[in-house]
């Protein structure tokens, strides 16, 4: 689980709700009319403007940002250097039984490829084009709480400009004048919440994932391609650990 981002929303929270409880209290700050504005507002253009299927992983893409996968990238280099050294002395025939056990899809398809005698340029072609199209769906994905973000916000702006017509409209009578302004202010504020708080913040670390995980695809590729070109298993360990961050590079040879 993401520590930061778990902690990141409940702190951001806690201190909100904080805040509005030392002043006139939360229930203050809570009206039916703007959450259905903003929320369900928000929640239906973001309907009209991604495909059902893309719809149905907005809980399961939301959680992909509280608890990604994980991978040991020291671990993942020390199987590629134990493949390397395998297919040095055994040939990288001797490497399709682990291979057909292989958990990581992606390590198991190009090292399938490269079992099954194909050209190192046509594993690297099929390989890059399964990456790039991956990155492209977990971007587009991603996006829904991009534009989420802008949408809260217009729909904020849209329920503080009804609040205002109500509350022209009703100026003759004081009494209405208070609700509202209250519908015009507060969803400008879930409005500004929504994109602050879940929106943006969620589509900022999502894009980290999606980066992280094409690094590491990248890693295996790298890796792949040392394995069918005979490389040293030292020279492959170099290539892979230089993908990560110095402090994290732990070498099986020192």
């Amino acid at each position: 689980m993401d520590l930061g981002t778990v902690i990141g929303i409940v702190l951001i929270m806690a201190l909100l709700l904080g805040a509005m409880a030392m002043g006139v209290g939360v229930g203050a700050y809570i009206d039916i009319p703007s959450v259905l504005i903003v929320v369900g507002g928000s929640i239906g253009a973001l309907m009209v403007s991604y495909k059902p299927s893309q719809m149905k992983l907005f809980v399961k893409i939301f959680m992909i940002a509280i608890k990604p996968p994980e991978e040991d990238l020291n671990e993942l280099i020390k199987k590629l250097v134990e493949f390397a050294t395998k297919a040095r002395k055994d040939g990288i025939l001797a490497l399709e039984s682990e291979v057909n056990s292989e958990p990581n899809e992606f390590l198991k398809k190009g090292l399938s490829m490269a079992i099954d005698g194909s050209e190192p340029d046509t594993i690297r072609e099929l390989l890059e084009i399964e990456m790039e199209q991956t990155s492209t769906r977990h971007a587009v994905n991603g996006s829904i709480f991009n534009n989420w973000a802008g949408l809260a916000g217009a729909m904020g702006m849209i329920g503080t400009l009804i609040g205002l017509v109500a509350m022209l409209l009703n100026m003759a009578d004081p009494s209405a004048i208070g609700p509202s302004m209250a519908v015009a202010l507060l969803t400008t504020m879930y409005g500004a919440m929504i994109g602050n708080i879940f929106g943006t913040p969620i589509y900022n670390i999502l894009t980290i994932r999606n980066n992280e995980e094409t690094q590491v695809k990248e890693m295996i590729l790298s890796g792949i391609m040392s394995i069918q070109s005979g490389d040293a298993p030292r020279v492959l360990e170099a290539k892979l650990l230089s993908y990560l961050p110095p402090a994290d590079r732990v070498s099986q040879f020192d």
